[in-house]
C-alpha cells in the first residue's frame, strides 16, 4: 500500500470525521551517509511484533484516531522507499508529536539497516 492508499485509508476510517489532521512520513534511501560518506545503497529488515507495539502504544496517545505504517525490507537502492507512516488524530499539537513518536520508535527499536 502506497502513501496515497494509506491516506485514503484513513480518509475511510469510521472515525473520520473526528480528525483535524492526517500527517504522514515517507523515508527513502538517501545517496549520502550521516557521516557524509556515499550510499549505493541499504540492507534494511523490520521486527513486525516491535513495530506492531510501537503502532498500538502510539494509538493510546492522546487525539490519535489512526496509526499506519508500511515497511520495505530487503536490499534497497538509493530512492527506494523504506518506510511510510500515516497518523490521523484531531489536532496538530497531538498528531506531529505522535508521528514523530512512531517514525523514531520504530527506526531504533524496530528496524536494523546497513548501509552499502
Amino acid at each position: 500500500m502506497g502513501l496515497t492508499q494509506m491516506i485514503d485509508t484513513l480518509k475511510n476510517h469510521p472515525d473520520y470525521p473526528s480528525m483535524g489532521m492526517i500527517a504522514s512520513h515517507l523515508g527513502v534511501v538517501r545517496q549520502t551517509a550521516r557521516d557524509g560518506g556515499p550510499v549505493s545503497g541499504i540492507r534494511v529488515t523490520f521486527d513486525r511484533d516491535v513495530v506492531q507495539d510501537i503502532v498500538r502504544n502510539t494509538k493510546e496517545m492522546d487525539g490519535i484516531v489512526e496509526v499506519l505504517v508500511e515497511t520495505y525490507e530487503g536490499d534497497l537502492k538509493v530512492g527506494d522507499e523504506i518506510m511510510a507512516v500515516v497518523v490521523g488524530g484531531d489536532i496538530r499539537d497531538h498528531v506531529f508529536p505522535a508521528l514523530i513518536h512512531a517514525v523514531d520508535a520504530i527506526k531504533k527499536k524496530g528496524a536494523v539497516k546497513k548501509e552499502f
